[in-house]
């Protein structure tokens, strides 16, 4: 499936509601750590931007709260001098179980707050059908957009390529 392309002006404030913010959320740091990621690409076009990371590569089953990070991942992603990135651990176990679904969706909605403002857009990795993290994911990206009415933003995830 194609990766959708920001709308015009999004994150770039030449549309009549300037991209103020957005809500990303990603199933693991690598998302956002890897080199050329588009996650951090699209980030760096907000003034602001609330991470979600689902699962915790290092900590499979961490008991921290959601706002709560290893140094380690905070000085790797400070190193992207992404200014407005907040990050948040969701901390499920990586995979992430097809019943997670409810947990994004909470984790998200606070996010996003109660009234969203305008210019608030979401940003979610593109759907990978054949990948049942990407899967539960999605469900909850499309929940979210339906219901606070903000546009989906996609990015385009790490893809391994098998050489024969």
């Amino acid at each position: 499936m194609p990766v959708s392309e920001p709308v015009a002006g999004a994150a770039t404030g030449s549309s009549a509601v300037p991209a103020s913010r957005a809500v990303a959320v990603a199933v693991s740091p690598m998302e956002l750590l890897r080199p050329e990621s588009h996650l951090a690409e699209l980030i760096a076009g907000f003034p602001q931007v609330e991470l979600l990371l689902a699962a915790d590569d290092s900590q499979p089953d961490p008991e921290d709260d959601l706002d709560q990070l290893g140094d380690e991942l905070r000085s790797s992603a400070a190193r992207l001098d992404l200014p407005g990135l907040a990050l948040h651990r969701l901390g499920l176990a990586n995979p992430l179980p097809v019943t997670a679904e409810g947990d994004l969706v909470a984790a998200m909605s606070e996010l996003v707050g109660f009234d969203p403002e305008q210019g608030l857009y979401c940003l979610a990795p593109a759907p990978a059908p054949s990948d049942p993290a990407l899967a539960v994911v999605e469900r909850a990206v499309q929940r979210i957009a339906r219901v606070y009415g903000i546009p989906l933003l996609r990015y385009r995830c790490l893809e391994l390529a098998v050489v024969n």
